[in-house]
C-alpha cells in the first residue's frame, strides 16, 4: 500500500463501514461525500441566549473530577444564571465514547459538552454530531492563538476548529529516585533503551522491588506507548497507510520488548495500571502518562523522578506520541445549550484555569500564557511534561484512523509479552489484519 495522506487531512472513520467525510483540496486525496461535508458552515448565534442548564459529560481523566467540580463551582460564580451538571459517564475515554454514541443512536439525553480522545473526536465529527467552534470563539473572544499549537491543532480540520485542547498528555518515563540511588545509576531517565537495558539488571539485583520495569496494561497502553519503541527501533506500526508493524525493524523492537520479560527477566507487566504499581513500589520504573503525574508524587513514598522517553539503537528523537483529551459541543442540543457549553469551555481554558488543572492533574497547561510558577514550584516535573512537547510527533495513521486496530495491537503484543507467542509470526498475522481493515473501511473511501 503505497498511498500516503497527511494525518492533518484525514479526518478519520466512525467504524467498520461508516462513510469518510469529504476532504478539502489541499494536496491529499478526496473520500466520498457525506453529511461531513455540509457541517463546515458556521452556526449563527446572534441573538441567542445562553441556556440555564446543560450537562458536561467526563470520565474525569488523571483523576480530575475534584477539580472538574472546583472550576464548575468557579463558572458557576461568575455566571450565576448557568448551571453545569457534571455527569461520570465512564471510567475512561472509549467509554464516554461509547456512552455518547448510544445516546446518539437513542436520539435522546446528548450532553452539551463530552470529553473527547484526541482520537474519537474525529469519528463523531465524520457522523456529523459535534459542532465548529470558530463562531463561538470568536463570538465569545477566544484567544486560540495562545493555546499550545501542537494541542489545539489537533483538533483542527480544514481551517475550523472542531474542539478545544483540555485534558492533553504525553508519555513520561517516571523512575525511583532511591533505587537509582542504591543502585549507582545517574539520577536521570535513560537516554536510550539501549542505556536502560543496561541499568535495569542492576536495578532488579538490588531486589528493591519486583521488577526493575513495568509495562501498562497492554489493552490500553500498547498500541499508543509502543509507538516510543518502535519509533526507536526505526519503524511504526504504520508510515503513511504503508502497515509496517512487520518490518525487520518492528520485529527488532518487539522482541526486544519480549526479551525483557522473558529471556533478561527485569520487566513485568501491570494487570491494571502501571502507575499505582510503581507508586507502590512494584516496579523501579515505568512508563506512564503526564495526566498520571501528581497522583503518582502524592501516592509514592520514595522520590519520584521523570524524564524523556528513551530513543532507541536508530532514532533517539522525536519517539515521543501525543495524547489525552478535547472537549467537543454536541450539534444535536439547542444553539442555547450550545452557547453555555462554549462559555464554559472559554473559561476552563482561560490560563488561570489551565494552571489549576495542570497542577491538580499533571496534564499539560494547554494555554502558552498560563502562569506556572506557582504550579512548578510545587510540582517541578510537569516542567519536563511542558518541555517534552518539542520532541513529540504525530500518531501512526493505522493506530487512531483504522477503526478497532487499537484493540488489535493490544491482542498483539499481548501475545508476544504475556503469552511469549512468536514475534515475527504475530506481527505478520497483526499486519494482515490491520491490511484487512484499511482495504475494507478506509481504501474504498479513499480516492487520488
Amino acid at each position: 500500500m503505497s498511498f500516503r495522506l497527511d494525518r492533518r487531512h484525514f479526518l478519520g472513520l466512525a467504524g467498520a463501514g461508516t462513510a469518510a467525510a469529504a476532504l478539502a483540496a489541499c494536496g491529499g486525496p478526496d473520500t466520498s461525500g457525506t453529511a461531513a461535508t455540509t457541517a463546515a458552515a458556521d452556526i449563527d448565534f446572534s441573538g441567542v441566549k445562553p441556556a440555564a442548564m446543560f450537562d458536561f459529560w467526563s470520565s474525569h481523566p488523571g483523576k480530575s473530577e475534584d477539580v472538574e467540580k472546583q472550576l464548575i463551582s468557579k463558572f458557576e460564580a461568575a455566571n450565576p444564571n448557568i448551571k453545569v451538571n457534571l455527569v461520570t459517564a465512564g471510567a475512561n475515554y472509549e467509554e464516554t465514547a461509547q456512552k455518547l454514541q448510544a445516546a446518539l443512536a437513542a436520539n435522546t439525553g446528548l450532553p452539551a459538552v463530552s470529553v473527547l480522545s484526541d482520537v474519537w473526536w474525529f469519528r463523531f465529527f465524520i457522523n456529523d454530531s459535534i459542532i465548529s467552534l470558530d463562531s463561538l470563539n470568536k463570538q465569545l473572544g477566544v484567544n486560540v492563538g495562545d493555546y499550545r499549537d501542537s494541542l489545539v491543532q489537533d483538533y483542527q480540520y480544514n481551517s475550523k476548529q472542531w474542539a478545544m485542547p483540555y485534558a492533553r498528555s504525553t508519555p513520561l518515563f517516571y523512575y525511583n529516585k532511591d533505587h537509582f540511588k542504591a543502585a549507582g545509576l545517574p539520577d536521570r531517565a535513560p537516554t536510550t533503551w539501549t542505556e536502560f537495558a543496561e541499568w535495569a539488571p542492576k536495578l532488579k539485583a538490588l531486589g528493591a522491588a519486583q521488577n526493575a520495569f513495568q509495562y501498562g496494561p497492554l489493552a490500553g497502553y500498547a498500541g499508543w506507548t509502543m509507538q516510543n519503541n518502535l519509533w526507536g527501533w526505526g519503524s511504526g506500526w504504520s508510515k503513511g497507510w504503508d502497515i509496517t508493524c512487520d518490518s525487520d525493524d518492528a520485529v527488532a523492537a518487539m522482541q526486544w520488548i519480549q526479551d525483557s520479560v522473558y529471556k533478561d527477566k527485569w520487566a513485568g507487566v501491570s494487570s491494571k495500571d502501571q502507575g499505582a504499581d510503581f507508586a507502590a513500589g512494584i516496579a523501579s520504573t515505568t512508563i506512564n502518562s503526564t495526566g498520571g503525574l501528581v497522583g503518582i508524587l502524592k501516592d509514592s513514598k520514595f522520590n519520584v523522578g521523570v524524564g524523556f522517553l528513551p530513543g532507541g539503537p536508530k532514532a533517539s528523537k522525536p519517539v515521543v506520541p501525543t495524547g489525552g483529551a478535547g472537549l467537543a459541543i454536541s450539534a444535536g442540543v439547542t444553539k442555547e445549550q450550545q452557547l453555555a457549553a462554549a462559555m464554559f469551555i472559554k473559561f476552563v481554558g482561560e490560563p488561570e484555569n489551565a494552571a489549576l488543572f495542570s497542577s491538580a492533574t499533571g496534564y499539560m497547561p494547554v494555554r502558552k500564557s498560563a502562569d506556572m510558577t506557582a504550579v512548578l514550584a510545587k510540582t517541578p516535573q510537569i516542567q519536563t511534561a511542558i518541555d517534552q512537547l518539542a520532541v513529540t510527533k504525530v500518531q501512526d495513521n493505522a493506530r487512531v484512523f483504522l477503526p478497532g486496530a487499537d484493540q488489535e495491537m493490544g491482542k498483539a503484543v499481548a501475545k508476544i509479552v504475556t503469552q511469549q507467542g512468536d514475534v515475527k509470526a504475530t506481527l505478520a498475522d497483526l499486519k494482515k489484519t490491520l491490511t484487512g481493515i484499511y482495504e475494507k473501511d478506509v481504501k474504498p473511501k479513499l480516492k487520488a
